[in-house]
């Protein structure tokens, strides 16, 4: 029997893969949690915000009711290079954390995919600043943090990202909508950008790329779920590629 926690920030990211789980009550307002079983297995699907107390909590409480014995870090992901392309999904095999400089290498592969877990969300600068420093292809808030702590415990992690925003995609600053808990003030956000149509065209772009991209992620992680776990993570890590 193996015990599978997918874990990402927004529960938008979850949408289409837990439609039909079980909704599970949390203690914790910020969290939101999702199980399935499917026959020895057991899936349990967790988010509770962006950056890296959310990711912490989210992975304490996917350990709540049992060890588990293979994590996916999923969601969306910002480009940090031309070449990273909206709606495109990547399995990095490097993860690195900005703030720490901590690398954990998932897997050697021929060409690296990078990704790069910042405190904040990145504008086109310091997305530049990130790719040139950390020769990283992709940005998220949570995966150095899951990739430390799954490595802290011998677990298997692979992660799933899906690219929403080009390098030069410009978004307004999110950051002042983010809340401590990792969440963000959609009612401020929205008045803000009400009054600022420059910006709509972009969000407009990010929202379609977010919503088709949950729903690839889904079929991606639905994939592995079904496809020998524990025992493919590092092929998979290897290859950049969840067979069919």
């Amino acid at each position: 029997m193996s015990r599978i926690a997918i874990i990402a920030a927004m529960p938008g990211e979850l949408k289409p893969l837990v439609r039909g789980w079980k909704r599970v009550p949390t203690r914790q307002r910020f969290i939101a949690q999702w199980t399935q079983d499917a026959g020895c297995d057991s899936w349990v699907a967790v988010c509770a915000g962006m950056g890296v107390e959310a990711a912490t909590r989210a992975f304490a409480q996917a350990e709540m009711d049992g060890s588990v014995d293979v994590v996916l870090s999923v969601g969306w992901a910002g480009a940090l290079r031309d070449e990273g392309r909206v709606g495109a999904l990547y399995i990095p095999n490097i993860v690195v954390n900005a703030q720490t400089g901590e690398r954990f290498t998932l897997a050697e592969r021929e060409t690296p995919v990078v990704l790069v877990t910042t405190a904040r969300v990145a504008d086109e600068a310091e997305k530049r600043r990130l790719a040139e420093s950390y020769g990283g292809m992709l940005v998220d808030m949570e995966a150095a943090t899951i990739a430390r702590l799954a490595q802290m415990r011998g677990i298997p992690v692979c992660c799933m990202k899906i690219v929403t925003d080009d390098l030069t995609a410009r978004l307004p600053n999110l950051n002042p909508f983010i809340n401590a808990m990792g969440q963000m003030s959609m009612a401020r956000f929205i008045a803000h950008v009400l009054l600022r149509p420059g910006y709509w065209p972009a969000l407009a772009r990010m929202g379609r790329a977010s919503a088709s991209g949950a729903d690839c992620l889904a079929a991606a992680i639905f994939r592995f779920l079904v496809y020998d776990k524990p025992d493919k993570v590092d092929e998979i890590n290897r290859t950049g590629v969840v067979p069919d």
